[in-house]
């Protein structure tokens, strides 16, 4: 039996695969993911490419808030965990990249090597804060340039993308964001992240400011208005995540089951929205493991 094990499923060079999916589709749809399981779930609902929130791995792994407490030991091994059980491209969230533009450089070699496609990293002060709060500051654009052209010189696959995030439309406005943008594909970046704009007209405008791939983060409860794939498509990007929407509609499930047995003392009520046992199995290709253990019984 041809049985691949976990990690033969890895792409061999999916930051190629992302670069060819932005030549192939309107726009790449990325959903938040924080664990392996999930990130099965989603390949196997068809989407053509994830996000590994580095907000929801800190939470769900940690149970802190999303403010740099993540190392880059943690994160590179929870993405090499999510990038052995799946074969589509992943990009993953590198914070403020774990330093300084030494640090940087580091964290691009372990990133790439847990077999990722690509990752961003934004220009906040460390510690970061969650993007759509109030209070964040941003490093000298000068100093966030060196990061990016130290991840670049990092990375032994050209392929492997480097997206630079921005947080400055908060502090220096849509100009200033876009001009930060500028220096950043200057600087060898190749694609950008404009966090926490405001209205369709902002990405609207930077869109057409910037001339390399867009991501765009389409996140609930924050700074930025909801906006369907198609109008993101529309206006221009290349690839919108939805970092903790699973994690959030997760969470809430669970909620209701606690609440059920803390009330009722059972779940029953809940069964019809419950992952079925089979379903579970399917999505963990139980059966084919449980093949491949009786066939190495009997070599």
């Amino acid at each position: 039996m041809n049985f691949p094990l976990v990690g033969e499923e890895r792409l061999e060079d999916p930051g190629a695969r992302l670069r060819l999916l932005w030549e192939q589709r309107n726009i790449v749809v990325m959903p938040g993911v924080f664990n392996a399981a999930l990130a099965r779930l989603v390949q196997f609902h068809g989407f053509d490419a994830l996000y590994i929130s580095g907000a929801g791995v800190t939470n769900s792994l940690l149970g802190l808030p999303d403010h740099a407490f993540i190392s880059l030991p943690e994160m590179a091994q929870v993405c090499n965990y999510i990038t052995s059980v799946i074969s589509i491209p992943a990009v993953a969230d590198a914070d403020t990249g774990y330093g300084e533009p030494l640090q940087v450089a580091r964290a691009i070699q372990q990133l790439e090597r847990a077999g990722l496609a690509g990752v961003h990293i934004e220009d906040q002060v460390s510690p970061k804060r969650c993007g759509h709060l109030e209070g964040k500051e941003v490093i000298p654009t000068e100093a966030m340039v060196a990061k990016i052209k130290a991840a670049v010189r990092a990375r032994s696959n050209p392929n492997f993308v480097i997206i630079a995030r921005t947080d400055a439309r908060a502090l220096e406005g849509l100009e200033g964001a876009i001009e930060r943008a500028k220096r950043y594909v200057e600087a060898g970046a190749d694609a950008i992240f404009p966090e926490a704009l405001q209205s369709p007209d902002e990405f609207d405008r930077f869109a057409r400011a910037i001339p390399v791939p867009l991501m765009a983060n389409m996140t609930e409860f924050g700074k930025t208005p909801y906006l369907t794939v198609q109008e993101f498509a529309q206006l221009g990007y290349k690839m919108v995540i939805f970092p903790m929407s699973c994690f959030r509609a997760m969470m809430k499930a669970a909620e209701q089951v606690l609440t059920a047995l803390k009330q009722l003392g059972t779940q029953t009520p809940l069964l019809e929205a419950m992952q079925t046992r089979a379903e579970l199995y399917e999505l963990l290709e139980y059966d084919r493991y449980l093949q491949y253990d009786r066939e190495l019984a009997q070599a």
